[in-house]
């Protein structure tokens, strides 16, 4: 019995020896990530998950990598606060329908902060083939977009909301809420909610990313903006203007789309070429924007659809929406006309117009485009956008 015993002690001592002698492998300490978002990212980044801040104007350099996990809420602190994505750099924030990912402000009014600025590396109208394919940002003019790279990768955008976005650059320049500088097709965007910004909702310099499921709520300018050769595909999207809205914008539209930058470039080659799939567009606000210096009335909405300056745009499924009883709402349903070139010809739109009335019974100004009424055109699919939780 006492060798037995002897002999189990024995076992377990050698078994205890062996295992004191195993090398331990090092833990290494995991970041929890940055709880500030502020100045230069240069290397890759995380964002620690819950609420963190946007201060001032905070730049991903290219080669690096922003990640941003779902259920994160990111509140600017004020309005010189805004991200930017340089050309060669990467977001990826990805939320889902439960746990989406929000950019805020401290301040919940429209144009309280900047906005979400991606810049990459896919083609722009330009005076020649031949030509760089590069352009200044907006915002900052040493920040550059564009390139060659159709299918350029800036990262992924999926369930995000934007609100509170628009803040001045100047006194003739305004942020967008996302605003996609030669973003290409490599880059996935969907599920986006863009509500109450001071300028556009979104705008596309050029490039060639398409977003699918996008909505876009009270953006005091244009709902979905295009220039600058933007040759991609809008899927499912819808802009409304809720009741008592109003703006004190020039001429807001639902869609405005340029060929070329500004219009300067009525020669460029590469002008936009884009789609846009299953849209609804509605005007519920005010009955008008007051009245002008000449004591006239001014329609609330410019236009509905606005195509120029030899952009080429394809539109099915478009629905658009007014109060019958408003006729100030709008001053057109489509116009391709402008003083620095109409739209490209070759552009087709098919549409459906509720309610009937006689206030949008002519108010089309095709310039040879192919504008085909179609009672079948139901526009969006909204049952997609539950989970922005607003109130179709």
């Amino acid at each position: 019995m006492r060798t037995k015993l002897f002999a189990v002690l024995a076992v377990a001592a050698l078994g205890f020896t062996a295992c004191s002698d195993d090398k331990k492998e090092p833990v290494t300490p995991q970041p929890e990530g940055l709880t500030e978002l502020k100045g230069n990212i240069t290397t890759n980044q995380s964002v620690k998950a819950g609420t963190i801040t946007l201060d001032g104007a905070t730049i991903v350099r290219e080669g690096a990598t922003l990640t941003i996990p779902a259920g994160t809420k990111i509140v600017a602190k004020n309005n010189s606060s805004y991200l930017l994505v340089e050309r060669g750099a990467k977001i990826i924030a990805k939320g889902t329908a439960d746990n989406p990912i929000t950019f805020t402000s401290a301040t919940a009014k429209s144009g309280a902060w900047g906005g979400l600025v991606i810049n990459g590396k896919a083609p722009l109208s330009r005076a020649n083939a031949s030509d760089p394919s590069s352009f200044g940002t907006e915002i900052n003019d040493n920040i550059f977009y564009g390139g060659s790279d159709v299918a350029d990768n800036s990262g992924e955008l999926d369930y995000i909301v934007l609100e509170y976005t628009g803040a001045n650059i100047s006194d003739d320049k305004e942020h967008n809420g996302l605003t996609l500088n030669g973003v290409g097709n490599g880059t996935k965007i969907s599920n986006i909610y863009i509500k109450d910004g001071a300028d556009d909702g979104v705008e596309f310099f050029g490039g060639s990313v398409n977003v699918t499921n996008l909505l876009v709520v009270n953006s005091e300018d244009d709902m979905f903006d295009f220039t600058q050769g933007y040759t991609g595909t809008l899927k499912n999207a819808y802009g409304i203007w809720t009741a008592a809205f109003s703006t004190d914008e020039g001429d807001p539209r639902g869609v405005e789309a340029d060929g070329n930058h500004d219009g300067n470039g009525s020669n460029h080659v590469g002008q936009s070429d884009f789609k846009m799939e299953d849209i609804t567009i509605v005007n519920n606000g005010t009955k008008n924007r007051g009245l002008d210096k000449d004591g006239k009335t001014v329609n609330l909405m410019d236009d509905f659809i606005k195509v120029r300056r030899g952009a080429k745009a394809t539109i099915t499924n478009l629905l658009l929406k007014a109060p019958a009883d408003n006729q100030y709402a709008f001053s057109d349903i489509i116009d391709f006309t402008d003083g620095k070139g109409i739209g490209n010809p070759a552009s087709t739109i098919t549409y459906s117009f509720e309610p009937e009335s006689k206030f949008n019974a002519s108010k089309i100004k095709a310039e040879g485009a192919t504008v085909t009424k179609n009672a079948t055109s139901k526009g969006a699919n909204t049952s997609v956008f539950a989970w922005t939780k607003f109130t179709f």
